[in-house]
Parts: structure tokens; sequence; C-alpha cells
């Protein structure tokens, strides 16, 4: 049912009124065709009446509430100049959820998560973190030299993650990104892919040449990458050499040996940061191999100045599906 079927109700009281005087807001604000009320409306068990620039809430008094909260929040968000997208409430639903034993309310959660502007400017865009866990990591990012971001795929970890590097980077902070992973094979052979080395590990590579295509205009990326500015390598190229003066991401970091992720923070020169992001459940290391992820968060937790920063499927910005197959997987396996 979509908030436009909803115009007659009257046995159902109508518990919150708002009132948006900017028309053209308010159309962003409930979305194609009343997109985003019905998402509201479906998530949270009320129901929205539209009647000019005015909408009622109906339902219960608590749910009613965090849907006034969410829709006034979202209005101002409208207001500061910034777009509400789909996955902007996806998001702020889900994390309206997860306040048991926080001390927080759940209209709380939705306020700071969606109050709160935090955002990263790149050469092609502005990207602004969309749940609290990713303010606190990009937050983290910018505060400390090491950082590590641990959680499911589509958290957006590594992507934001690459943002502050980029963001780092023309802001003169830095004067190189170099970006890494392990190459361990998820259950495919490097070695039956057509080409010389750079051809086999280069698919590999390619959500970080993904990410910094967001960012970066494709010539200005193109010469930057051949000056070496930028860089883009296997773990493996990383031995032998101190990295300052840099912005360093080490993605996938669960598939890393201990030896190499030794190896890895031991890098860390003058003037560079440092980001680890890694999913300790999608471990492509062979039986019996420790992850190297693992042993560095139970060695180096209590050293200060080094951020551990969490994300669950409730920060999952990839298609709503996403966080449910992921919430499905770590229900079956008991893994958190």
């Amino acid at each position: 049912m979509t908030p436009s079927d909803l115009t007659t109700a009257p046995d159902i009281p109508v518990d919150r009124v708002l009132e948006f005087p900017d028309n053209r807001l308010l159309i962003d604000l409930c979305g194609a065709y009343d997109a985003h009320l019905a998402a509201i409306e479906k998530a949270l068990e009320v129901q929205i009446v539209r009647r000019g620039n005015h909408l009622s809430v109906l339902g219960d008094a608590d749910a009613a509430d965090r849907a006034a909260r969410l829709l006034n929040t979202l209005y101002a968000r409208l207001e500061g100049g910034r777009s509400v997208e789909p996955a902007d409430i996806d998001s702020a639903l889900r994390m309206g959820g997860s306040d048991a034993g926080t001390g927080v309310r759940q209209g709380d959660q939705i306020e700071m998560q969606i109050g709160e502007t935090v955002e990263i400017q790149t050469r092609k865009k502005r990207v602004e973190p969309r749940t609290a866990a990713q303010k606190a990591y990009v937050k983290s990012l910018f505060d400390n030299e090491l950082a590590f971001g641990i959680g499911p795929a589509g958290t957006g970890k590594t992507y934001l993650a690459v943002a502050v590097g980029v963001s780092m980077f023309i802001g003169g902070h830095v004067d190189r990104i170099i970006l890494s992973r392990p190459a361990v094979e998820a259950g495919e052979k490097l070695g039956y892919l057509p080409g010389d080395m750079k051809d086999k590990v280069d698919p590999y590579m390619q959500p970080l040449y993904d990410a910094l295509n967001d960012f970066l205009p494709g010539k200005q990326l193109a010469k930057l990458l051949e000056e070496k500015r930028i860089e883009i390598a296997p773990l493996a190229f990383m031995r032998g050499r101190t990295l300052a003066n840099a912005f360093v991401v080490l993605d996938e970091a669960q598939n890393a040996t201990s030896m190499q992720m030794k190896m890895f923070l031991t890098r860390l020169g003058e003037g560079s940061r440092m980001v680890i992001t890694g999913d300790r459940t999608q471990i492509d290391l062979p039986r019996g191999v420790p992850s190297g992820l693992a042993d560095a968060e139970r060695l180096l937790k209590t050293i200060p100045k080094i951020s551990f920063n969490y994300f669950t499927s409730k920060d999952v910005v990839r298609h709503p599906l996403v966080a449910a197959i992921i919430e499905a997987y770590e229900a079956d396996t008991g893994t958190g």
C-alpha cells in the first residue's frame, strides 16, 4: 500500500502532523511515486498520508514518533543541499533498530546518523558515509596514523579508505597513494590466466581501480599511475620498502599471513597513514594457516593511536538484499 492509497483512514488516530514549507524539497523527501514514504511505512508499520505540504503519520505513538523524527531529519538533510536516496533511508532504518544495549534510543540513532554531516571531497564527487559506523570510521582515518576496518563485504571499508586517501592526496597531506592486496586465489588459479604477471594480477586488483575511477578523472588517474604517485600492487611487492609521506591501504587483509601482516605494518614511514581492511568471514588462506588480520587485532588492540573500527550487516550500503544475505550466513555459521 502506498501513501496515496491512505487518504481515507478515519479509524486510525493521527499521532503526528508534520509541515514541510518547501514543496520542491517535499517531493524529494517523498521520492518517486512516494517510494521513500512507502519504505518508511513498511519498516516502521505506520501509515503516512500526504495532504498538500503536510504529512500525517498514523500508528502507535512510538512508531509514529520514530517516523516523524526520521522524516524531519531527512528534510533537514535536503535543506542542507544533500540528496536523499533509497540507500540512505534503508541504512537509516536498519541502524535505527540496532540500539540494544547501547543506551541510545532508536530515534536518536537515526538522527545522529542522518543529521551529522561527515563528507570527503574528491576530484569527481563528494562522498558521504551513510551509517554511524561509517562516520566513526572516516573520522578515525583522518585522526589516526594506523586504522583497521573490519566487517562484511559491502560496508564501504575499502571504498571510504580510498576516498579519504584521494582527499588527503589532493589536499597535499600525502605525496602518494599506495593500494595493496594479498594475491591469494579465491578458489581459482591465477597461473591459469593468460598474460604476464601484471595481466594476471590486475583483474584481482580491479576493485581498487574501480574505487579510484569513482574519485579521479580518467586522464588524471592514468597520469598519476604512470608517474607512480598512485600505485596498485600485490602485498608481496611491499617487502623491503619504507613508505614515507604516503596513504597506504591494505585491502582483503584477512588473506595476509601473520608474517606478511608484520612486514606490511613495519613499512609505515614518516608522514604516512595506513589503513587495513578485511572480513574475518572470507579467509581464503590454506587450511591451518592463521590470518594475519586476526593476529594483528589480538596483538595491537591495546596500543594507543591505533584505531579498530567494526562493521556489521546493518552497515551494508549495497542492495538491501546483500544485508539480508550476510545476516542469513552469519546466523547459519555463528560468525559475527
